[in-house]
């Protein structure tokens, strides 16, 4: 109660911009990653509200340090543990939906879209407790200006953060083409590159002649294709390009050994050719498939001199 009695209408102010730019933070950054999200709008609202908890916590953090009251950095370890068990439940929940979905997400992309919503968490958290403690340095007498140096600082934290959070996608490494499919008696061929030997009957032939798509996903470089050969990522790009379009039937992936290419065909409901290269273009590059260049130049076990 202490602390509160030593706030006055300037540590009003600053409480309620942090907390809106914290807030504000997780919201732009839950435009991003909208498409990962498995049960709009709940788990929309559900992500909105710890975005303000968190929010909340790095605003009030500053005022109470301030005050002399560190049971503030108790709240912080509180909400570093809650953070990962949200994320702990975005896993149990994605894992218990797989068997629901055209194609699964694969561990790896359960993982990764777990760690993300996390660090969204910390931005805001990070972004409401800079705003406030650069105005409360400051200590400006004008609170509009201050508000205003508020809403900067918190401006650059949500850029800075996001930079640095922000991973690629499939689209920036490899080049993604639509394939042209021909069917040869039983056997789906891609750009000429077989497929499978499934399609025996003339109802199954007849159908990816019509009504198939395909894409051709090539590596640029030796590093992207040692990306593309991991297991995690191809089962990403798949679940993304079927879950966009649907899958009235059968569903193909395969990977091309001699120039490394993936191939995907499958028969959509909705037939949109750019949607699909749309899809698969913005598929996350998983940290476990990433292959960074600084550090595999590193000779292991080497001698130098």
């Amino acid at each position: 109660m202490e602390t509160v009695k030593t706030l006055d209408v300037s540590d009003i102010y600053m409480l309620v911009t942090g907390i809106v730019l914290g807030t504000a933070a997780r919201l732009l950054t839950l435009k991003v990653d909208m498409r990962q999200i498995p049960s709009y709008p709940s788990a929309y609202f559900n992500n909105i509200i710890h975005g303000f908890i968190a929010a909340s916590l790095g605003a009030i953090a500053i005022p109470a340090l301030a005050a002399q009251d560190f049971t503030a950095v108790t709240f912080l370890t509180l909400a570093v543990t809650q953070f990962r068990e949200a994320r702990t439940s975005e896993q149990e929940s994605l894992s218990k939906l797989e068997h629901t979905e055209y194609a699964g997400r694969g561990k790896a992309y359960i993982d990764g879209i777990a760690k993300t919503f996390e660090s969204r968490f910390y931005i805001s958290l990070l972004t409401a407790l800079v705003s406030v403690l650069v105005m409360k340095v400051t200590g400006m007498n004008s609170i509009p200006q201050s508000i205003a140096l508020g809403v900067v600082s918190g401006g650059i934290v949500i850029y800075l953060c996001y930079r640095f959070t922000k991973g690629r996608t499939v689209g920036q490494i490899f080049d993604v083409a639509p394939g042209k499919i021909e069917v040869r008696g039983s056997e789906l061929y891609v750009d000429d590159m077989f497929v499978t030997n499934y399609l025996g009957t003339d109802r199954s032939r007849a159908l990816f002649e019509k009504e198939g798509l395909a894409v051709v996903i090539t590596p640029r470089t030796a590093a992207s294709r040692m990306t593309l050969e991991n297991y995690g990522q191809r089962q990403a790009i798949l679940f993304e390009a079927v879950r966009a379009l649907g899958v009235k039937r059968y569903k193909f992936m395969r990977r091309h050994f001699a120039s490394g290419k993936v191939l995907i065909a499958f028969v959509p409901i909705f037939r949109d050719e750019n949607r699909l290269l749309s899809a698969v273009k913005k598929t996350p590059i998983l940290e476990n498939s990433r292959k960074i260049q600084r550090i595999m130049k590193i000779s292991f076990g080497g001698r130098h001199g």
